[in-house]
């Protein structure tokens, strides 16, 4: 088994699902999470408290400038977010161009300093249609090449992505996750929105899972 991870830590619910997950099956873990100028940059806050709560080493990196590279989608640009299910004509407003990819390298250079064995990240099942980014061949495509960008193969793995978000509402409830402390909503207000695609996404999790959902809805 690997000793040491890097997890790729937004602090919404899947990635601390993943958190948690690491925690229970590598011996050192840290997380990373970037700020890319997101309108819901509150969930960086809820990262660093997940942290806190693991007893987990943190860095986030302020990339905030590349926001102005970042046109044409609701999470950076001031457009407005859509609502409802996730539908492809309406959430592709919600893809960040290259979003992952990003992601993925700054804390494949952390993973390089830190020694650490792999890189993880939370794309699951349902994030498919929508987030080219999220697909199982991206993930492997990428992998391949994360294995070569240093003097040691760093592992690139999403353990999830075959998974659905019920299944990850499930899983993080089993490992423990404080759910209250993670934030979904892309609107990035005082509270969720209860509208918009991630919210319902939310949502119907925990109702299909059976979990109670303590979120607090603005709706």
């Amino acid at each position: 088994m690997e000793k040491k991870a890097v997890v790729v830590l937004s602090g919404g619910m899947d990635s601390a699902s993943l958190l948690y997950w690491a925690k229970a099956n590598y011996k050192t873990v840290s997380a990373i999470s970037i700020n890319y100028g997101q309108r819901h940059s509150k969930e960086l806050d809820c990262a660093r408290t997940l942290c806190g709560l693991t007893d987990v080493e943190y860095d986030v990196v302020d990339l905030s400038s590349i926001k102005s590279l970042l046109k044409g989608n609701a999470l950076t640009d001031n457009i407005e977010v859509p609502e409802g299910h996730y539908e492809s004509s309406s959430m592709k407003l919600t893809v960040v161009p290259n979003r992952n990819m990003l992601l993925l390298s700054v804390a494949l250079c952390s993973a390089c300093v830190k020694d650490a064995d792999v890189v993880l990240y939370g794309a699951h099942f349902g994030d498919h249609a929508i987030y080219p980014d999220c697909r199982k061949e991206f993930v492997e495509a990428l992998d391949k090449a994360s294995r070569l960008c240093w003097y040691k193969e760093i592992k690139i793995v999403a353990p999830f992505v075959d998974k659905t978000k019920t299944d990850i509402a499930r899983l993080g409830t089993e490992l423990g996750v404080q759910f209250e402390h993670t934030w979904s909503c892309y609107k990035g207000e005082e509270k969720h929105c209860g509208k918009c695609g991630t919210c319902v996404e939310r949502i119907e999790a925990f109702s299909d899972s059976g979990i109670e959902d303590i979120t607090e809805y603005a709706e």
